[in-house]
Formats: structure tokens, C-alpha cells, sequence
């Protein structure tokens, strides 16, 4: 029997791809006419499938791919192949994330000079046959300032490309260190007003999540400097279109062009007829060399799988010992958990590093899935990127921010606890958190420097304030006058050396929705409250 492997290339890829497979010495089969029936009957036979989105992977077709070591996507998304069917037979899924990168920070650069020069709309004119060279005047893109909301992997290409143009590069993402911005020259923001206020050019390159929804807003846009111009080649749905619009009529706005929309395909849109818009229907990751490249990248990770190289871009969990993962499988929400809560009480505007703590009897163990939980609860939602087990140490270097592990086979108080350290600005902020009982409840037991003990639920409110009566009673009202309803509640105060509490203390609140920014604000009103952050995991 042969042992070379067989792969097969079920969709169409570039053929660097279909090359690179070749040239690895494997079996490649083309199965992009194969019916059904067919696909089904010789799956069997195969190591490794490249595939795009139009394949999906469910439990049941995993179950037949008898022999099928390796998964490869060309492309971001894994939406239609089922991870935790294809971990659990051991088969790895790798995808090609950076596949689109340079496309899509290419086309904003485009969009913008095409804004800065009116290019769309002098092609129409001289397509219709006038010559209004006057009206089509421009501005230049040297000296000006882009503003660049979320620095990930697209907003780094876009300030590299703009420093080639003589542009001043100011960027906001507090998930991103500021030794990180240093090294690219790149001026850091401490907040998106700051960019509103000084930018020429505003691009965003956020995730789209309920926090990051229409960030791009009336509020934002009157902050912004009269007359700039708004690019969005992320997510459709980060910019308010009507807010636009209001923007764009009253002129605080000059200017705006759309590549992504909140449901696509668009063919009716708010902004269709205005001579300063630009839309285009979605073509930041469509040219030819950003699919040959998903392919040859896909293509590359399958054959490391099957020759026992390192599959940079694998999305399913790495291997570790069973008897660790049984420990451990209790304490990786909760290292998600603390991650992500020792994320958002962070008070810099910029994250340094994440420092893990395993102490105790989950000490003595393989602790890597519990570093890579906290990075995941620190990343999720807060990077472009799908957030996973193999990615996550790769966008947190990208993002200069450091991961330090320690461990030790002792703990005061406690069998076992997690402490996660987020160094931000210069600041330190840590969480402590353990797992209890046959049900492994995930507790915090301390945050702000305050200790207590509370079952993690998923709403928190984590509130500073002065330490005096009443306190509990205004805040209460806050929430009760809102409709929250407070499931549970826990207090943290200091002593001093002499034994007197200190001036304030800290309350954690579980409650049985989620804490608005409204609200919030209206407990931060309160007479000696100091800050307020929710926290939904």
C-alpha cells in the first residue's frame, strides 16, 4: 500500500496551491465537478481536503472522512467546518488569516486617495463627455493626517502605506502596546476624541460587535474635524449610514467612501446620489493575487500537517496530556473570564503585557490552555481577527503585547487560584479567581486591590466608591430605577496596618442583564463613586 498522501482540492484555488501540494510530493486529485455521491464515496481515501466556503464539514460528513488528517481553508472564515467534531477525531483545521490582509489595506489606501482627488466622480463626468476639470479639484494627501481606529494587522499595513505617502499616522486601539506603536513611528491616540479632533482622514478597522456598532456616530461625528473624510473597508455597520448622512448634509463630514454594509448585497442605499460618496460593493479582499494566496497559504499548512511540520494556522486547541486537560478543563472559562475582566478594568490606554499565575495543584500541570484562555477573554471582540487557542499568542505579538506564565505548586488561602495581571500604561491591574465544587463554579476573589468571593455569573458590575453608609442603597436604586434586577453582591474593603478599613472599597454585582453605558454613567454621578465598569463574558 502507498504511503504517500492523498489530498484532495475539492473547490478552486490559484494554482500556486494546487502546485505547492504537488511539489510536496503528494497525490492531488481535483474534485471541483464531483457530485455528491461521488465526494462521499472516496473521502475515505483521503489525508487532507483544501477546500473554500462552499464545503461544509459537519459532524456526520467528519465521521466518514475516515482517514482525513487536515482541513485546510482558503480563506478567513471556518464557519462551515465543525472544530470541535474535527478536534475531537483529531483532525487539524487550518485556515489562511492573512490571506486578504494587504488586499484590504490596499483598497483603503485607494479609497482614500480616490476621496482626496475625486477620481469616481471625474471618470463619470468624462464618461458622460464634459470637461469640468474646476470642479474635480482635490486636495493632497502629504503632510495631512489619517487617524486609524483599531491598529490590528490591517490598520499596521494601512499606516505603513500611508507613511509612504508623507502622512501623519495617528491611531487608536488600547489593545495594542505602545511599544508596538514606536516601532512602526506611528503616534498613538489615548482615545478616539483625540483622532476625531486632528484627523483629515478617519479609517476603521474594528471587529463588528455590539460594543463596536455604529462607533462611527452622531456623537462621533460631532467631534470630528469640519470637513474630514470617513473610509469603513472593515464591517459594515461600524459607521451609522443615517449619521453619516446628517453629517455629510451639514458639511462636518466632506466626504465618505463605504466599502462593507450592514446587510449586503446593496442595491438601494441612503447615500446613493451624493457626489463626495464613494461605495463599492465589497471588493476589499477581492483580487486575484488575494485568492491565489489563500490558496498557496491553505495548500502550505496542509502540507506541514502531513509531513510533521508546525501548522502556524491551525484554529483547533494544541495537544495536552489528557490527565492535565481533565484538571484543567474546569479552569478555562474561568482563565477566559479573568482575562477578559482584567482587560476592561485596565486603566491605560494601552496593554503592555498579560501575566498568568497558576498556583496550587493546577500548578504542577501542563497550564498552557489556561494562558491561552486569558488571551482569548483579552482578544475577543477586541481584534478583527476570530479569536482562537493557536492564533491567539501570534495577535497578541503582533499587538506587542507580552504573555508571561508562571506557575507554582502553592497557594494561601486556597487549593488552587488564577491570578491575571494586565499591565497597561504603566499600570497594574489583577484579578484572582478559583474554581469550586463537583460543578466547578467559577468565583472572583479579588479586583481593584479589593478581595471578596462571588460566583461568576455573566453580567458584572464592578463599582469603586467611597467607603461609607449608604452607599449600597444608592446604587441599588440606580440599577432598580433602570430595571436590573441584582442577582447577587459581594463587598471588598482594605484594612489598614492599624487595623481601621480604608477610605473606599470595592462592590461586585451580578445582575440579570446586561449594564448599559447609561446606567453606568448614572452610577459614576453618584455622590463619592469613583468608577464603574460592566463586564459581560
Amino acid at each position: 500500500m502507498s504511503t504517500t498522501p492523498k489530498v484532495l482540492v475539492k473547490e478552486k484555488v490559484g494554482p500556486s496551491g494546487v502546485e505547492a501540494l504537488q511539489a510536496a510530493g503528494f497525490q492531488v486529485d481535483l474534485g471541483l465537478d464531483w457530485d455528491e455521491e461521488t465526494f462521499l464515496a472516496r473521502l475515505p481515501e483521503y489525508d487532507g481536503v483544501l477546500i473554500r466556503s462552499a464545503t461544509t464539514f459537519t459532524p456526520e460528513l467528519l465521521a466518514q472522512a475516515t482517514n482525513l488528517k487536515v482541513i485546510g481553508r482558503a480563506g478567513v472564515g471556518v464557519d462551515n467546518v465543525d472544530i470541535p467534531a474535527a478536534t475531537k477525531r483529531g483532525i487539524i483545521v487550518a485556515n489562511a488569516p492573512q490571506s486578504n490582509v494587504v488586499t484590504a489595506a490596499e483598497h483603503t489606501i485607494a479609497l482614500m486617495l480616490a476621496l482626496a482627488r475625486n477620481v469616481p466622480q471625474a471618470n463619470a463626468s468624462m464618461h458622460a463627455g464634459k470637461w469640468e476639470r474646476s470642479k474635480f479639484s482635490g486636495v493632497e494627501l502629504y503632510g495631512k493626517t489619517i487617524g486609524i481606529i483599531g491598529f490590528g494587522r490591517i490598520g499596521q499595513l494601512v499606516a505603513e502605506r500611508a507613511q509612504g505617502l508623507a502622512m501623519r499616522v495617528l491611531a487608536f486601539d488600547p489593545y495594542v502596546s505602545a511599544e508596538r506603536y514606536k516601532e512602526l513611528g506611528v503616534e498613538k491616540a489615548a482615545d478616539s476624541d483625540e483622532i476625531y479632533a486632528q484627523a483629515d482622514f478617519i479609517t476603521i478597522h474594528l471587529p463588528k460587535t455590539p460594543e463596536t456598532a455604529g462607533w462611527l456616530g452622531a456623537e462621533a461625528f460631532g467631534k470630528v474635524k469640519q470637513g474630514v473624510r470617513i473610509l469603513n473597508v472593515a464591517r459594515g455597520g461600524l459607521v451609522d449610514e443615517d449619521a453619516l448622512k446628517a453629517a455629510l448634509d451639514s458639511g462636518a463630514v466632506g466626504g465618505a467612501a463605504l466599502d462593507v454594509f450592514p446587510s449586503e448585497p446593496v442595491t438601494e442605499h441612503v447615500l446613493h446620489g451624493y457626489d463626495n460618496v464613494i461605495l463599492t460593493p465589497h471588493l476589499g479582499a477581492s483580487t486575484a493575487e488575494a485568492n491565489d494566496r489563500a490558496g498557496f497559504q491553505a495548500a502550505e499548512q496542509i502540507v506541514a500537517a502531513l509531513t510533521g511540520g508546525t501548522v502556524t494556522t491551525a484554529v483547533n486547541a494544541p495537544a495536552v496530556a489528557r490527565e492535565d486537560l481533565e484538571i484543567l478543563t474546569p479552569y478555562v472559562p474561568l482563565a477566559r473570564d479573568l482575562g477578559r475582566i482584567a482587560t476592561e478594568l485596565a486603566g491605560g490606554s494601552s496593554i503592555e503585557a498579560i501575566e498568568v499565575e497558576a498556583l496550587g495543584g493546577i500548578g504542577s500541570r501542563d497550564v498552557r490552555p489556561l494562558g491561552l484562555a486569558v488571551l482569548r477573554g483579552a482578544l475577543e471582540g477586541r481584534v478583527e481577527e476570530t479569536v482562537n487557542d493557536v492564533n491567539a499568542p501570534g495577535l497578541a505579538r503582533e499587538r506587542g503585547i507580552e504573555l508571561i506564565e508562571t506557575k507554582r505548586e502553592s497557594a494561601h488561602d486556597f487549593a488552587d487560584l488564577l491570578r491575571v495581571t494586565v499591565v497597561s500604561g504603566g499600570e497594574r491591574s489583577r484579578v484572582v479567581g478559583t474554581v469550586f465544587g463537583a460543578a466547578g463554579r467559577a468565583h472572583l476573589l479579588e479586583a481593584w486591590g479589593q478581595r471578596f468571593n462571588l460566583q461568576l455569573e455573566p453580567h458584572l458590575l464592578i463599582v469603586s466608591y467611597d467607603d461609607r453608609p449608604g452607599q449600597v442603597g444608592r446604587i441599588g436604586a440606580v440599577l432598580g430605577d433602570a430595571g436590573v434586577n441584582i442577582e447577587q453582591a459581594a463587598v471588598g474593603y482594605h484594612r489598614g496596618d492599624d487595623g481601621e478599613r480604608a477610605d473606599h472599597a470595592v462592590m461586585v454585582i451580578t445582575t440579570d442583564e446586561e449594564v448599559g453605558a447609561d446606567v453606568l454613567d448614572r452610577v459614576e454621578a453618584l455622590d463619592g463613586f469613583r468608577k464603574a465598569h460592566a463586564v459581560d463574558l
